[in-house]
């Protein structure tokens, strides 16, 4: 009785004939963006950070042994255990906040011996995936998403996105609020209950503002008054306009960067990885890494639209929009576009964590399109 229902499990979770729809384009995209990742964080840490590009390649090789699995396993079994998951991801935000490991005045890392894991990367594919189970086993309303509508996802949300507040880790609390959104959106929300609520965020506003830790709020002066404390809270901002601006056109080759090299520029290999990759490589370099950004998002929105069913589609939109906001908010912070709140740039600033969950998201990603056909 045990082997039919063994054999169909394994059906499910692994079918060769779904290898025929293979999403090369999707890979192609994430294999090159790492490379340029690794070869950036090389060109940043060489000489004097040398564990770092060494951690990153380790960190490549186990992302893709990931992005492989989440391939392989059919993305129908996520839908089963969506809340399982979601509910494994909590446990883990806990346990940062009782026994994690401090860095900087943030504790948001666990301790696994040789290295450390960040839960609230993973919550971000967590939430993604609840939020696709909750919104596929119900029959949408015809007028849009009410209040009473949101309040269970509202609560799906909101569990996590107080547990990295209490990190802190502003950063990664921004992104799940707007993958929360940006996925409400995809369903579709009452006119009238996106404007009501867009009323009660202003009235809150300040509250919010009150909660805000000392270096954030000065984080956000600093955006505000760019000029005002150059030597301060806006000298992160002030370095990367410089190299970026230094690189010119064409870059001043590989290695040949000054910024991060000389350190000049904080956090030059995580967050502000693009300003090093600008002044190596130039503009043409930078519009050459957007331009596969761009191919990425795009290839996932053309993944949700062909999805055989809503939970693949929701999954698939979900993950574009992570990396769709990860790139516009980084992007933004490195050009003084935006506030500097700590939003790391997908497969190309240096984490572990990050990475592989940016892997994971790459291969769900992946999987939807190659099961398209698959009833």
């Amino acid at each position: 009785m045990s082997l039919p229902i063994t054999n169909n499990l394994y059906n499910r979770m692994i079918d060769r004939r779904v290898l025929t729809h293979f999403d090369w384009f999707t890979f192609f995209v994430v294999i090159v963006l790492a490379a340029v990742g690794y070869a950036s964080v090389y060109s940043a840490t060489h000489g004097h950070m040398e564990s770092i590009h060494r951690k990153e390649l380790y960190w490549i090789l186990i992302g893709l042994g990931c992005l492989a699995a989440a391939v392989i396993v059919n993305y129908s079994l996520l839908e089963r255990f969506g809340y399982a998951l979601w509910g494994a991801s909590l446990t883990l935000l806990v346990m940062v906040i009782l026994a994690g490991r401090s860095t900087a005045g943030a504790k948001r890392w666990i301790g696994l011996g040789f290295f450390s894991v960040q839960p609230s990367e993973l919550a971000k594919l967590a939430l993604i995936v609840a939020l696709a189970k909750y919104y596929s086993d119900r029959p949408l309303p015809a007028r849009g998403l009410t209040p009473r509508g949101l309040a269970a996802p509202g609560v799906l949300l909101i569990i996590p996105f107080l547990l990295i507040v209490k990190q802190p880790d502003l950063g990664t609390a921004i992104i799940l609020w707007l993958i929360f959104w940006t996925m409400a959106a995809a369903v579709k929300i009452n006119w009238k209950t996106l404007a009501g609520l867009l009323i009660a965020f202003a009235g809150v506003a300040p509250l919010g503002w009150r909660m805000l830790k000392g270096y954030q709020k000065a984080r956000l002066m600093s955006f505000l008054y760019p000029g005002k404390d150059t030597l301060g809270t806006g000298y992160h901002v002030m370095q990367s306009k410089i190299a970026i601006g230094s690189g010119g056109l064409t870059g001043k080759g590989f290695m040949n960067g000054t910024q991060g090299k000389l350190m000049f520029l904080p956090e030059h290999h995580t967050d502000f990885i693009f300003a090093v990759l600008a002044e190596e490589w130039g503009l043409i370099g930078a519009f050459v890494v957007l331009g596969l950004f761009l191919g990425l998002i795009l290839s996932g929105l053309n993944t949700a639209n062909n999805a055989k069913d809503r939970f693949g589609f929701l999954l698939a939109f979900g993950i574009t929009a992570m990396f769709f906001w990860h790139v516009t908010i980084n992007l933004g912070m490195v050009s003084g576009v935006l506030p500097v709140v700590g939003v790391p740039l997908p497969f190309i600033s240096y984490g572990g964590s990050f990475l592989v969950t940016s892997m994971i998201g790459a291969g769900l990603m992946i999987n939807v399109m190659m099961r398209r056909f698959m009833f």
